[in-house]
């Protein structure tokens, strides 16, 4: 199944080079999770603080469907 997956601020540098505006689609087998797609694109875990599947918070083991949008952000800092 094929899922797009938006990385952001800092873990941009874990796309590859084919991907567009922060965006790739990915190619995973059916049942896969979160966690897969992370693993996937190789993103350490410590360094993914929200994963949002279609605009909603989900955790590492969330099952992805077909088509679905996944947001992947690091930890906000500031001060």
């Amino acid at each position: 199944m094929r899922v797009k997956a938006r990385l952001f601020a800092t873990l941009r540098d874990h796309l590859p080079e084919d991907a567009s505006d922060n965006m790739v689609e990915v190619e995973l087998s059916e049942e896969a999770t979160v966690g897969d797609l992370l693993d996937e694109l190789a993103v350490p875990a410590d360094e993914v603080r929200v994963t949002m599947v279609n605009g909603r918070a989900r955790p590492r083991d969330w099952e992805l469907e077909p088509d679905d949008e996944v947001g992947i952000f690091p930890p906000v800092g500031g001060g």
